[in-house]
């Protein structure tokens, strides 16, 4: 098939690779001149595992191209998959649904001939009836243009393999579909064929499926930081609590991992706009529980602020603070609402003076927090130190030798935060280790 994707950030470059991956012909288009010129060279602006490779093999081969033009994109196919950012509101109400109309209103009036439009940006329940009304008023070819709600599920660090190999396919139509499905499951027909388990649904149910999927997803991991505020009120062991919890097929191990709590781009967005969009819809009380899961969540980085200043004192002004990780989760240098700055801007605002590493997200760190100091290097960084911070579980962190840190720190104190650092051989190398709800 041809087929174009409009909006080639995480979400919508990710796409237009795995597309291109399946066998179809994809036209990107990006309103970033310099977006543009990245990935038509095989490369992503930013860090995702995995899709450098199929962004170089695929517009190589000619299979995958990207554009600015809305124009050549209506030209180009008759499948189009809107994948544009839909950020949370300035005032924190909601999702800002700007670039989503603004790319239908780009790519209606050329919409001459039948097409399908799927979006798979993550809205709030209501708004396909509007994208709708917007592609039939502008679009020439009228009511022949079929609207279709393809919710995301993708993890960051995750997403070439979660398009490839998702673990559900949700495809929302109106009541009156017919052409739609058929073409999406077309497009689709390789993941459907493997086997994957595929939701025809309305477009209400779709458009509430991402949403409800993190709040669910904050819930549990928010659920596991308030017992591990009981475990150190109690002297209990929250990871150990994990694993008990975990082993009861009703429950899961998947997401119970307790420690600093949930960031991105994805789950705190998704989160608040669920709870704005459910008190629109005079439903406040239903969500009552994702209002705690929020709080518990913003709780578990000042839990981290509180530690420090237990170790070091009210009085930050002075002490020397490293901290490994920058971005929000590993194996990615998306630093949106990470939990790690947030605890690095506050600790720097009470004075103390914050080194942050990082392997992939420094460049980010940097840009959007001058104020804080950087390295390259997790070792040097902490020469010096007062206090080491571990926050974003990077799978190398676990595996230095605390040996090799022992005597460069002032005070040989770690707070992981993350609950991933092995405390019995940092111990024996003279640290003292404090992690969030255990002794």
């Amino acid at each position: 098939m041809k087929l174009t994707v409009i909006g080639c950030g995480y979400l919508g470059a990710t796409h237009a690779a795995c597309m291109a991956e399946l066998g179809h012909e994809v036209l990107g288009v990006e309103a970033d001149l310099d977006k543009v010129a990245i990935l038509n060279s095989g490369r992503a602006p930013f860090h995702e595992r995995d899709l450098d490779g199929l962004l170089a093999e695929h517009t190589a081969s000619g299979r995958l191209t990207f554009t600015a033009s809305c124009a050549e994109a209506a030209e180009f196919a008759d499948l189009h998959f809107i994948a544009v950012g839909t950020p949370q509101r300035p005032d924190g109400a909601g999702y800002d649904l700007t670039q989503l109309f603004t790319a239908v209103r780009r790519l209606a009036p050329r919409l001459t001939a039948p097409a399908v439009v799927a979006v798979k940006s993550t809205v709030p329940v209501g708004t396909a009836p509007r994208v709708r009304d917007l592609l039939h008023a502008y679009a020439p070819a009228g009511d022949a243009v079929e609207v279709a709600w393809n919710p995301e599920f993708l993890r960051e660090s995750c997403a070439v393999e979660d398009t490839l190999r998702p673990d559900r396919l949700v495809l929302g139509f109106p009541a009156e579909h017919s052409w739609a499905e058929t073409v999406l499951r077309q497009c689709y027909s390789e993941i459907i064929e493997a086997g994957t388990p595929t939701i025809t649904t309305d477009w209400a149910t779709a458009e509430l499926a991402k949403g409800a999927a993190n709040s669910f997803l904050a819930t549990k991991i928010s659920f596991i930081n308030a017992m591990a505020e009981v475990c150190e009120a109690s002297g209990a062991d929250v990871a150990q609590l994990a694993d008990i919890l975990g082993h009861d097929i009703r429950i899961g191990p998947r997401g119970m991992r307790p420690g600093l709590g949930f960031g991105g781009g994805c789950l705190p967005k998704d989160l608040a706009g669920f709870i704005a969009r459910a008190d629109e819809l005079d439903a406040a009380a239903a969500v009552g529980i994702l209002r705690e899961a929020a709080a518990v969540n913003a709780r578990r980085r000042r839990r981290v602020v509180d530690l420090a200043r237990e170790e070091l004192g009210t009085d930050l002004r002075g002490k020397r603070i490293t901290m490994w990780g920058a971005a929000f989760k590993p194996e990615t240098d998306d630093i949106r609402d990470s939990p790690a700055l947030a605890v690095a801007q506050v600790l720097h605002d009470l004075g103390a003076t914050v080194t942050v590493t990082d392997p992939e997200a420094l460049d980010n760190a940097r840009k959007l927090h001058p104020e804080l100091d950087y390295a390259e290097d997790p070792v040097d960084a902490v020469q010096d130190a007062d206090l080491l911070l571990h926050l974003t579980e990077w799978p190398h962190y676990s595996r230095i030798d605390p040996q090799r840190l022992t005597g460069r720190a002032v005070s040989s104190t770690v707070i992981d935060g993350r609950g991933t650092l092995d405390a019995h051989r940092w111990s024996e190398a003279g640290w003292t280790v404090r992690a969030l709800g255990r002794p």
